[in-house]
């Protein structure tokens, strides 16, 4: 049995001109409606497990290993330790 699809409401959203020419840019560069990048992009927010609906995985990557390179190893070494802390009690 086919599902029955999910009726969109149409909204009317305010937005900043330098965001909406980024939003435009993304929606060109990835061949898709603007609506989608946003979208994708509120999926990704509210998505308790991010990485499970990562469109761009490379992107995603980058921003990972970005991130990664502004901590020191001690911090990371330290996160690991607390971490492990928690978990063992």
């Amino acid at each position: 049995m086919p599902r029955a699809a999910l009726k969109k409401e149409k909204w009317t959203l305010s937005f900043d001109p330098a965001l909406k020419s980024a939003v435009v840019k993304a929606a060109k560069r990835r061949g898709v409606y603007p609506v989608t990048v946003l979208e994708n992009l509120v999926r990704e927010k509210f998505n308790p497990y991010g990485h499970t609906d990562v469109d761009d995985s490379a992107d995603y990557v980058t921003a990972l290993r970005k991130q990664g390179r502004k901590q020191s190893d001690d911090a990371f070494l330290d996160e690991i330790e607390a971490w492990q802390k928690s978990r063992s009690s």
